[in-house]
């Protein structure tokens, strides 16, 4: 760490003009730069207009894409789990009941499997210029909120479908929007630093996010989980985001309550750990790839 002070008449260089260089070694704890982030925000959003542009571009359908994903996810749910498997789904439609769940959760499993990827797919930007390089991470997890809202109009449009009309807690879909996004980056941060050193760390993410889909109540319904064990199951953050998101929109039976705020708590400690981490592992990031 470089110090500068000016100079006293106690110090060695007193008596030369302009400021003293004191080199002190770095502190055990790296500190976030929130405020370094903040001042490049302008970057951010370059950045996630840039992975915009690139993620659509030659591409035959678009934006189509980001509807297409979680729609199939809705059918192939409604097939085997509604109809075959006669899963219950607190008295909604089983297809509303699901697609409620996987536009959030989609918005998450893409925030979490591009964020782990961005550093390796940023490279040769990591070498030739310094800036926060939190901001990569950042903006790609920000740029899938585009496909986020997009499929959210079309969740909007099969609830008129099935006759369900938003109340006031529709406004709790913003608070628990931002939470997916603080559980994709603080899991994506995690990754993306530990891909720059181990290069199958992105075989491994989709594995994961597969797992995670079913360990989330996306095609069950948490009530299913004994009570005992719900506090515990809550720990997976987007277990209160996708309960949530049915609650607020949906009037949905099962109450988030005590289980969005593990999950909330949950998020919160995964992304300082992964920020701390990613932070304490940067400086090796440009020598790396």
């Amino acid at each position: 760490m470089t110090v500068t002070t000016p100079a006293t008449a106690t110090e060695p260089n007193a008596g030369a003009s302009g400021p003293v260089t004191v080199i002190e070694p770095p502190s055990r704890w790296v500190p976030l730069n929130v405020r370094e982030l903040w001042d490049q925000r302008e970057l951010v959003y370059f950045l996630a207009w840039r992975d915009i542009k690139v993620r659509y571009k030659q591409t035959i359908l678009g934006a189509s894409w980001a509807i297409l994903q979680p729609v199939f996810g809705m059918v192939v749910f409604s097939i085997f789990f509604g109809r075959l498997g006669g899963i219950p789904s607190d008295g909604l439609p089983y297809p509303l009941w699901s697609f409620a769940a996987l536009v959030p959760w989609t918005f998450f499993a893409q925030g979490l499997t591009q964020s782990a990827n961005s550093l390796v797919i940023s490279q040769n930007l990591l070498r030739k210029v310094y800036f926060p390089r939190l901001a990569i991470p950042m903006a790609t997890v920000l740029s899938a909120a585009l496909d986020f809202a997009l499929a959210f109009v079309v969740l909007i449009a099969v609830m008129a479908y099935y006759h369900v009309q938003p109340t006031a807690r529709a406004i709790a879909v913003v608070p628990l929007g931002i939470l997916a996004f603080i559980a994709a980056l603080g899991v994506g941060l995690w990754f993306a630093a530990l891909s720059v050193r181990y290069r199958d760390v992105r075989y491994v993410v989709p594995f994961l996010v597969q797992f995670w889909l079913f360990a989330t109540p996306i095609a069950y319904p948490s009530s299913l989980i004994p009570e005992r064990w719900r506090a515990l199951y809550a720990i997976n953050p987007m277990t209160g985001v996708v309960e949530g998101f049915r609650w607020a929109l949906l009037g949905a039976e099962t109450t988030p309550g005590a289980m969005l705020a593990v999950s909330t708590l949950a998020a919160m400690v995964i992304l300082l750990a992964g920020a701390y981490y990613f932070r304490s592992a940067e400086r090796t990031f440009a020598d790396i790839v």
